[in-house]
């Protein structure tokens, strides 16, 4: 059984079901005959390499490709269901995001075009349309259709005579004039798209595609802080640096970038809840300086349930409350040592390994401190490794002291 989702970049997608292996997937089709037979050539070769560059990502941030194949005269891709609402869609209801949501989910992105650039590929099309919010708050990064690869080995650009790829809203200066595209476009283009959160709207605006492409290349770079007085001046100043015209005056990989976002995620994200959150927390209320074990058993069940409805990021948030409410010990209490292995779970099964792999270190040192836990600080130090394996880290780092 299938049902229509919606057109990706190059094709129909439909929501169906894998029999075989008793799973959800999204079908991505390509009507070789629906596309003008002039650019049919193209649109299937980049129908391809879509499959191809998604394939070699191994990123929880990036849908998993289960087949590639043909049937009659259509292409198809058969990849992991992703649920949940695609962030331009999140963007015009909000209108501005809260600082750390759009941090957070800048930071996401960052983690993914880490690993595709550490592959040698640009995305090339990066844009609110392509990325998509799960109901656990993690990011997908979608639609490697126009993805390059870094270097000589990209000898075609696979574009029609007289275009230009991207999209003009996000495109950097060096894509916009037809010149070599590396990760700094990629850079660039999630300065637009955290602007874009930030402000409600994109940097630039025109009435028509050749005089955004004039707006990129040649306007001034828009400052954050003229547009709402809550963006930290150092957050602006990141922005800024992401949207400068020249590629070599911008951060100076998508690493960096994702380390100068942490304060900022890290800071507001505690003391900002999503919408989503405060309503499963309205029965509870505001967390109070101290809770009584009743109230902690009350939202560590809040958490639980927030977790099984897939929402793993709000449930983690719920906990990280709890855990601000109670007073530390040392050596650390029962509970708390509860709620931080159950944090550091739960960001796991959001596929913030990142994260994961912070809470499990921290927890690992300070059970080695109480010399009480053995076992638990050795289980922590074995989870941290795993994450950092899903990073692509060394796992030295994870050591015993």
């Amino acid at each position: 059984m299938t049902y229509p989702i919606g057109r990706g970049g190059m094709g129909q997608v439909w929501g169906g079901f894998d029999e075989r292996l008793d799973r959800p997937v999204a079908i991505k089709f390509l009507r070789q005959l629906e596309v003008p037979e002039d650019e049919r050539e193209i649109a299937v070769k980049r129908f391809r390499r879509e499959a191809r560059a998604t394939a070699r990502l191994d990123h929880p941030g990036v849908p998993t490709v289960h087949d590639l194949g043909e049937h009659g005269e259509d292409l198809y891709l058969v990849m992991q269901l992703i649920r949940g609402v695609v962030l331009a869609d999140h963007i015009a209801e909000q209108e501005q995001l809260p600082v750390s949501e759009a941090a957070s989910i800048a930071a996401q992105i960052c983690s993914v075009l880490a690993a595709a650039h550490a592959a040698s590929l640009v995305h090339r099309d990066l844009k609110p349309q392509n990325l998509m919010i799960t109901p656990s708050g993690a990011v997908k990064v979608l639609d490697f259709g126009v993805a390059a690869l870094v270097g000589p080995a990209e000898a075609s650009r696979l574009t029609a005579t007289g275009s230009t790829l991207g999209t003009p809203a996000y495109i950097a200066p060096e894509q916009a004039t037809g010149g070599p595209v590396g990760p700094a476009a990629d850079l660039y283009a999630l300065g637009c798209i955290l602007f874009e959160m930030i402000a409600g709207q994109p940097p630039y605006e025109a009435a028509n595609a050749p005089d955004m492409l004039r707006r990129h290349l040649r306007s001034p770079i828009p400052i954050t802080t003229e547009y709402r007085s809550d963006v930290p001046d150092d957050l602006a100043h990141l922005v800024f640096c992401l949207l400068a015209k020249e590629p070599l005056e911008r951060p100076a990989s998508a690493l960096e970038v994702e380390q100068l976002l942490a304060p900022f995620r890290d800071d507001y994200v505690r003391s900002v809840a999503t919408s989503a959150t405060h309503d499963s927390l309205s029965a509870v209320g505001a967390v109070p300086a101290q809770r009584t074990p009743q109230e902690l058993t009350e939202l560590r069940a809040q958490a639980h349930e927030l977790a099984e409805h897939e929402r793993f990021v709000q449930a983690a948030d719920v906990l990280e409350r709890a855990l601000h409410a109670v007073s530390d010990a040392e050596p650390p209490a029962a509970e708390i040592v509860a709620l931080r292995m159950d944090i550091a779970n739960l960001y796991v099964l959001a596929g913030d390994f990142r994260q994961a792999c912070e809470a499990f270190e921290a927890l690992a040192r300070d059970l080695d401190q109480s010399a009480d836990e053995p076992d638990l600080a050795e289980k922590c130090r074995q989870q941290a490794m795993a994450c950092r394996l899903e990073l692509g880290q060394s796992t030295r780092a994870t050591s015993h002291p």
